[in-house]
C-alpha cells in the first residue's frame, strides 16, 4: 500500500498549467445524451466531430468554445490537415453538450487552461487521417483499383489524371469500418498547419452574423434581473416587492438562492423593477472589511509561515551565507475579468425537459447544472452553445446559468437573465488578491544560491471545485456534493497546497536551495481562474526579484537570467532571442527598457518593454515578444494571442484593481475600472520560434511577463523599485 504525501498530492493532482484539479467519471449515474449532430437522409456521421453530406459539404463540430482566441480556426485546421482538405472548405459549428466533446486534458467538457490545441492535436489529426483513409478505401472499392494507386489532394481522390470528390464515395464509405489505427500525416507534408491565413470566423463576426449569448431571443421569453447582496455572504431576510411590481412590464418577483429576481417583459423594465425592490439583508462576516484590512490579514498569515509546497537544499543556511541578498514584498489586488459581453443565459424549463442558450466555457457542465436545478437528467437538457464575447475564465463559472434555471422553473417561461456590468464587477468572481514575499541570495560568484518564496491569499482551486462539483456530479444528492466541497476546503486549509495559487513562483530558474510556502486566508470573497491564473501575479514577483538580483550581482539582467537557465533550454532560447532585441534596441530619449521572461501553460515567453513616465503616468510605447509554443498551427493567431494577452495584461498592470470598502466592492463600471484604451496601446512585435515540437498553449502565456517588464523599465526610468500593482498607483505613492 502506497502513502500519499502532501507534496506528492500537489504534484499529481495539479493539471499542468493551472487547470481544474478534478475530473470524475461515474458510469451508470445518468443516461448519456444522444449526439447533438443534426442529420438528414444521406448524411454520414462517423464520429462526433465530422459530418459528410451528399452535396459534398463537410461539417466540423468544434469541441472547444470560441471566445475570440481562434480555437475554431486552430482545431479546424488540424482535422482538415489530416483529412487533406483546405480548412476554408469545412463548415464549422460549435458543438453542443456531449461526453464525446470532453477536453482530453481535463476529463470533461470545458475550455480553459490554454489546453485546446495541445490536447486536441493528436486526436483531431487522427480523426482527419482516419476519414482520409476511409475515403481511399471506399474509392478503391468503387473504382476497382488498388488503394496504392490512389492518393488525395484537397478533398479529392486522385487516380492518374482523374480527380473525384470525396462525396462521390460517400455511400460506400458509410458501409466500411473506420480504421482503428492510421499513420498520421508527416509534418513535412503539412499544407495548412504552420501557414498564416485569415480566421474562419472573421466574416461572420465582421458582418454581425455571429450569434452570442446576449443575442438570443426565443418565443415567449421574459427578462430577469437579480438583486444580489451588496456584501458577499449576506442572505435575504425579507423583501418588499410592491414598488417593483408597480413598474410597467414587471411580471413577477422570485426569490432564488443568490438573491431576488425581478421578471419583466423587457430588460429595462426588469432593471427598473430591481432598482425599486426593497431587500433586507442579513449580516455578513465581511461587513466592514476594507482593502487595507484584507491585506493586513494576508500579512499576518504570511508572517505565520503557511504550508510548505516545495523544498530543496537548505535555504536558511544559504541565505545566511549569501554574499548579497534581496528581500521584497509584492501586492497584487483583486481583479475582475470584465469580458466585453456581459454574463447572460437563456433557460426554458418545460417540465420533463429544458433548453439552455449561452456562451460558456463549459456547455457540458452548464447543461448538467440546468438538469440539477430543474430536477432533470442531463440527457433531458438541450444545450445550444453560442460564441463568447470574451471569457478569460469568467465564463467557466456558471452561477448565472443556475440563476436563470431557478427563475425559469419558478415562472414556467423561457427566462433571459442578463448581468449588468455593475452586477459583475460588484457581485461576480475575481482573481484573488495576493501578498507575496521573496527572499533570495547570491553566492560569491554572483549566482543565485537561495530562493525563499511565499504567497498569502485565498485559494483558487477550492472555490472552482465548489462551483464545478454540482455540474460534474449531477446525479449526486446535494448533501454528498456539500460534503465533498467541505472536504476539499479542509484539505486546502492545512494539508494540500493549492498549486494554482503559487504556480510560476519558483520553477523557471536553477537554484540549489529553495523553499516555497503558501498561507491560506479566506474571507468568503468568491474567486476563480483569471487569464493565466496564478502566473498573472507570481511572474510579477519572480521577474522583478530577478532584476533586483541582477543589479545586486552587477550583471546585465538578461545575461543573469540566461546564466540560470542551463536546465531550461526552451525558456533560454526565447530569452536569447529577446536578448538580441534588448542589445540592439536604443530607446528614444526619456524612455527606458525592461525585461521579463516566464514559462506557463507549457509555453515560454520573453518580453522587452520600452516605457516612459509622462505627466506622472506610465506610458508603454513598444513591446518585443519572443514565444516558443511548439508547432504554431496558425502563426497569425499566435501573434494575435500574444498581442491580446499583452494588452489585457497591461490593463491589469497599469490600472486594474478592485477595492473593498464596508465589505463591498467600490468599483462598478469602466469609468472606475478602466480598460486599456487604444491611445495607450503599444506597438507589439512578436517573434515565433521555429519548432516541430508538439503545440502548446497560446491564450494565456503572453500575459505574465508584461507587468514585470514594465516595472523593471520603470526602475531604470525612476530609480524606484515598484512592487505593487497597479503600477500607476504604486508610482504615485512611491
Amino acid at each position: 500500500m502506497s502513502t500519499l504525501s502532501r507534496r506528492s498530492f500537489l504534484r499529481h493532482s495539479a493539471l499542468a498549467g493551472g487547470g481544474l484539479l478534478v475530473a470524475f467519471t461515474l458510469p451508470g449515474c445518468s443516461t448519456p445524451p444522444s449526439l447533438p449532430v443534426p442529420r438528414e437522409s444521406g448524411d454520414f456521421v462517423p464520429n462526433a466531430f465530422l459530418k459528410f453530406t451528399a452535396d459534398g459539404a463537410v461539417h466540423f463540430y468544434c469541441p472547444r468554445d470560441e471566445m475570440g482566441q481562434g480555437v475554431t480556426t486552430g482545431l479546424t485546421t488540424i482535422v482538415a490537415e489530416g483529412l487533406d482538405m483546405a480548412p476554408q472548405r469545412l463548415t464549422v459549428a460549435l458543438a453542443g453538450a456531449h461526453p464525446d466533446y470532453a477536453n482530453p486534458a481535463m476529463g470533461f467538457q470545458v475550455t480553459g487552461g490554454s489546453t485546446s490545441v495541445a490536447a486536441h492535436f493528436t486526436p483531431l489529426m487522427t480523426v482527419g487521417c482516419q476519414m482520409r483513409a476511409l475515403f481511399l478505401a471506399a474509392a478503391a472499392k468503387d473504382l476497382g483499383v488498388s488503394e496504392s494507386a490512389l492518393t488525395t489532394d484537397d478533398g479529392m481522390i486522385v487516380h492518374g489524371e482523374n480527380r473525384y470528390p470525396y462525396a462521390q464515395f460517400l455511400s460506400t464509405a458509410a458501409t466500411l469500418p473506420v480504421p482503428e489505427t492510421v499513420d498520421l500525416k508527416d509534418a513535412a507534408d503539412y499544407r495548412w498547419i504552420g501557414t498564416a491565413f485569415p480566421r474562419l470566423d472573421g466574416e461572420v463576426k465582421a458582418t454581425g452574423k455571429a450569434v452570442y449569448g446576449i443575442d438570443i431571443d426565443v418565443p415567449g421569453m421574459e427578462h430577469a434581473v437579480v438583486v444580489r447582496p451588496p456584501v458577499f455572504g449576506a442572505k435575504v431576510v425579507r423583501f418588499d416587492d410592491r414598488a417593483a411590481k408597480a413598474v410597467a412590464g414587471v411580471r413577477t418577483v422570485v426569490e432564488i438562492a443568490t438573491g431576488v429576481a425581478v421578471v419583466a417583459e423587457h430588460f429595462w423594465q426588469a432593471k427598473k423593477g430591481a432598482e425599486a425592490l426593497t431587500v433586507e439583508w442579513s449580516a455578513s462576516p465581511l461587513d466592514g472589511a476594507t482593502t487595507a484590512s484584507l491585506r493586513a490579514d494576508y500579512a499576518e498569515a504570511l508572517a505565520a509561515g503557511g504550508e510548505e509546497a516545495e523544498s530543496t537544499g537548505d535555504v536558511a543556511a544559504a541565505l545566511d551565507g549569501a554574499t548579497k541578498t534581496v528581500d521584497l514584498e509584492f501586492w497584487a489586488p483583486f481583479l475582475a475579468h470584465a469580458p466585453m459581453e456581459p454574463m447572460s443565459a437563456v433557460v426554458h424549463v418545460k417540465g420533463d425537459s429544458a433548453e439552455l442558450w449561452a456562451g460558456t466555457q463549459g456547455p457540458g457542465p452548464a447543461g448538467a447544472l440546468v438538469a440539477r436545478h430543474a430536477g432533470l437528467e442531463p440527457a433531458q437538457v438541450m444545450v445550444h452553445q453560442t460564441y463568447l464575447g470574451g471569457g478569460f475564465g469568467r465564463r467557466g463559472t456558471l452561477t448565472h446559468v443556475v440563476e436563470a434555471t431557478q427563475i425559469s422553473k419558478a415562472t414556467g417561461t423561457p427566462i433571459k437573465l442578463l448581468w449588468t456590468r455593475e452586477d459583475d464587477l460588484r457581485g461576480g468572481l475575481y482573481r484573488p488578491a495576493s501578498l507575496l514575499r521573496i527572499r533570495a541570495g547570491l553566492d560569491d560568484d554572483g549566482r543565485l544560491a537561495a530562493w525563499d518564496a511565499a504567497r498569502a491569499g485565498s485559494n483558487i482551486t477550492p472555490e472552482t471545485i465548489r462551483n464545478s462539483l454540482p455540474a460534474l456530479l449531477p446525479g449526486m444528492p446535494d448533501g454528498v456534493v456539500d460534503f465533498m466541497v467541505g472536504l476539499t476546503d479542509r484539505l486546502h486549509q492545512g494539508w494540500v497546497v493549492d498549486h494554482s495559487s503559487i504556480e510560476g513562483l519558483y520553477e523557471d530558474y536553477a537554484v540549489p536551495n529553495l523553499a516555497v510556502h503558501h498561507a491560506t486566508k479566506e474571507h468568503g470573497i468568491p474567486v476563480t481562474f483569471w487569464r493565466s491564473v496564478g502566473h498573472s501575479y507570481t511572474a510579477f514577483a519572480k521577474e522583478v526579484t530577478m532584476d533586483a538580483l541582477a543589479e545586486a550581482a552587477g550583471q546585465d539582467p538578461v545575461a543573469f537570467r540566461l546564466a540560470h537557465l542551463e536546465h531550461n533550454p526552451r525558456l533560454a532560447a526565447v530569452v536569447a532571442k529577446a536578448q538580441e532585441a534588448w542589445n540592439g534596441w536604443t530607446p528614444a530619449p526619456g524612455r527606458h527598457l525592461g525585461f521579463a521572461a516566464h514559462h506557463s501553460f507549457a509555453t515560454s515567453v520573453a518580453q522587452v518593454a520600452e516605457v516612459s513616465v509622462e505627466n506622472g503616468a506610465i506610458r508603454v510605447h513598444r513591446v518585443f515578444c519572443a514565444v516558443d509554443c511548439g508547432l504554431a498551427i496558425n502563426p497569425d493567431i499566435v501573434r494575435a494571442q500574444m498581442e491580446g494577452a499583452i494588452m489585457y495584461g497591461l490593463t491589469a498592470a497599469l490600472h486594474g484593481k478592485l477595492d473593498f470598502e464596508g465589505g463591498a466592492v467600490k468599483q462598478s463600471n469602466f469609468h472606475d475600472y478602466p480598460i486599456l484604451r487604444i491611445n495607450e496601446a503599444p506597438t507589439v512585435e512578436v517573434v515565433i520560434m521555429e519548432s516541430q515540437e508538439a503545440p502548446t498553449g497560446v491564450g494565456e502565456p503572453g500575459l505574465p511577463p508584461i507587468a514585470p517588464a514594465v516595472a523593471n523599465a520603470l526602475y531604470r526610468a525612476t530609480g524606484k523599485r515598484l512592487t505593487e500593482l497597479p503600477l500607476n498607483d504604486a508610482l504615485r505613492l512611491a
